[in-house]
């Protein structure tokens, strides 16, 4: 990014955030949680979908933000296809995923997850990333965990990303249930495989309330996103945020708000929470001087 550019964006003031060259690592266009053996995209109406997203996402547009990365993980509800042609038609990059999602009480694990072994997983998520996914590549792996102390097939799904990653260089967006000790027990697996720990992103890290987790894990490398921001969540995310800027550790944090989504399975979609707030709302509420590193600086380099 230009500095420039950013400069620009900052003095425009907390009335007209905007953040030019920004990255959203952490939405969802369609989400369906009717489970891993019905999900498919026979279930909804793509082209209603379609016209209630795009708006969302040319309003975002607008507050200089150029890509956003669609976290719905496969058998959950992604359409990368989906994606494709909301990218092109609102002129902002949207990247999908490769993984297994494990939380959710397994609702979204397929029978044959269970079944093969991490290296198998792995094959898979490498295939993808090499072949493609309804016309886009996956850029990133999401996996989950569904609790402290890790199962089994935790730890299965996380040595399978892991593997892959080692493979592709993707980095991996783990959606983690079990707080703090939880991420340290995933980067505990990716050490043992030799996989670096800035290739994994501690997904939800905001449901820790002990900021020495939040401090320890940035300082192994890793990346702590406090997603989810909302009005209603604002001050604990600012809190998040200064926290680790007074521990030197801003430069390990990412932020975004697991907003959207077309609720499969809703008439209409249910209510669809747009992109926006976190630059008329939440920016406003932090130094602009930290406005460049958290929505351009450091997304770019998690996502390298």
């Amino acid at each position: 990014m230009r500095r420039r550019e950013f400069l620009m964006g900052a003095m425009l003031g907390p009335s007209t955030p905007s953040v030019p060259n920004s990255i959203l690592i952490h939405e969802h266009v369609l989400v369906d949680f009717i489970g891993a053996e019905k999900a498919s995209p026979s279930r909804y109406d793509a082209e209603e979908v379609f016209r209630i997203a795009r708006p969302k996402l040319e309003e975002l547009k607008s507050f200089g933000c150029v890509r956003l990365h669609e976290c719905t993980p496969n058998y959950l509800g992604r359409d990368a296809r989906l994606c494709a042609r909301l990218q092109e038609a609102a002129g902002i990059e949207i990247w999908t995923n490769t993984g297994i999602y494990g939380a959710a009480n397994r609702s979204a694990v397929p029978e044959f997850a269970r079944q093969e072994s991490a290296r198998d997983l792995a094959k898979r998520y490498v295939s993808e990333w090499k072949n493609g996914i309804g016309g886009l590549k996956p850029r990133f792996i999401k996996t989950a965990v569904n609790g402290f102390p890790l199962e089994p097939l935790d730890r299965k799904l996380v040595e399978a990303a892991a593997m892959a990653s080692l493979e592709t260089g993707l980095p991996i967006a783990s959606h983690t249930n079990g707080g703090g000790p939880a991420a340290e027990a995933q980067l505990e697996i990716l050490a043992g495989l030799h996989c670096p720990a800035a290739k994994f992103i501690w997904v939800h890290a905001h449901s820790e309330k002990d900021h020495k987790f939040h401090e320890s894990v940035a300082r192994t490398g890793a990346w702590v996103e406090f997603d989810g921001i909302s009005e209603s969540s604002a001050e604990w995310h600012r809190e998040c945020v200064e926290w680790m800027q007074g521990r030197g550790a801003l430069t390990q944090v990412l932020i975004s708000q697991d907003a959207g989504w077309y609720h499969v399975g809703e008439k209409g979609g249910g209510t669809y929470r747009g992109y926006t707030y976190l630059y008329s709302g939440f920016l406003p509420l932090i130094p602009a001087s930290y406005w460049g590193r958290l929505l351009v600086d450091n997304p770019r380099r998690a996502f390298a």
